[in-house]
């Protein structure tokens, strides 16, 4: 299907609270996801106390904190890659805010309970960043237990979300290489991340989903209208349908958005790509204001994995 869905808000709702339903109902019963892969050699990881291992024998220790590394260093490209503790800092508090709650609510919707609501609905958050979607899922969810896992490449990011709510299984590792078994999951999220089909496609059951939420052409156009000489012309948005994957439509998400604080403004850049590739000057223009109104557009695209194709070679 190609049908395109636009959502125009105004008003977002009150943020939900990691351990509290919609209605102020008990939070949905959570399962612990234990489909863990050796990022070495895609083995199944056993737990065993605070260790996992693989049956060559690779172990990967929990951190005291909850969350477990599977990012081996010898796949590392710099480091300490991915957000720095300040980037996720920044993003914590402007989220935590209930600023992109639109966003979070139409992922909520886009994530169908699935057939079998006997079973916990399985999802994985590539990028999962500080863990707010999956919180916001996990409080907003009324059909069925879940099972869920956030993996993001940088240790701050994880370590951030395994701070917040413990109940989610939260990965140090790689969209690159999920340490995820093959076809464990119902649902994938890639939400303002790196897509890398071919993982998702081999994590994902046959007949599960996978969300992509990118920025629009107007994202944030006012406050890049003040750190940049010129805005660079927009990429066309992308309109190809994964290998592995058919299509199930697109949703637009556009709305305004006044930040009345200068910490707001400062999060929100701090957050973004853009802190590291303005010149010093623009982020001095944006330093100064105490208020900002900008526009939030945000392209969710919506995939099914394709039961009649074809994964990549077995890890």
């Amino acid at each position: 299907m190609s049908d395109r869905c636009v959502v125009i808000l105004g008003i977002y709702p009150p943020l939900l609270k990691p351990h509290v339903r919609a209605g102020g109902r008990e939070p949905v019963s959570m399962d612990t996801f234990s489909a863990l892969a050796c990022p070495l050699d895609g083995e199944p990881l056993n737990q065993s106390g605070t260790c996992w291992r693989c049956p060559a024998g690779h172990s990967f220790d929990v951190a005291r904190q909850g969350y477990l590394h599977l990012l081996p260093v010898q796949k590392k490209r710099s480091l300490d890659p991915g957000d720095s503790k300040e980037m996720v800092a920044a993003r914590r508090r402007f989220l935590n805010a209930g600023f992109y709650q639109p966003i979070a609510g139409a992922v909520n919707k886009a994530v169908a309970p699935g057939a079998d609501d006997a079973k916990p609905l399985a999802c994985l958050d590539a990028g999962c960043g500080e863990g707010y979607y999956l919180r916001q899922l996990a409080a907003a969810n009324t059909e069925r237990s879940l099972a869920l896992v956030g993996v993001d490449i940088s240790k701050w990011a994880t370590l951030a979300a395994a701070k917040q709510d413990k109940r989610p299984r939260w990965l140090v590792g790689s969209n690159a290489n999920l340490p995820v078994l093959n076809g464990s999951l119902d649902c994938v999220l890639c939400l303002f991340g790196f897509p890398v089909y071919s993982e998702f496609a081999r994590v994902l059951k046959p007949g599960g989903i996978l969300i992509q939420a990118d920025a629009g052409p107007d994202h944030l156009r006012e406050l890049r209208e003040i750190i940049y000489p010129s805005l660079k012309p927009e990429k066309p948005p992308a309109v190809d349908v994964p290998e592995g994957f058919l299509s199930l439509g697109t949703e637009a998400i556009r709305y305004s958005l006044t930040l009345e604080s200068q910490e707001a403004i400062a999060d929100l850049l701090a957050m973004t790509p853009h802190f590291y590739r303005a010149p010093a000057e623009g982020r001095v223009r944006a330093e100064t204001l105490e208020t900002l109104a900008v526009t939030v557009e945000v392209t969710l695209r919506r995939f099914v994995r394709d039961s009649a194709a074809t994964t990549t070679t077995p890890r």
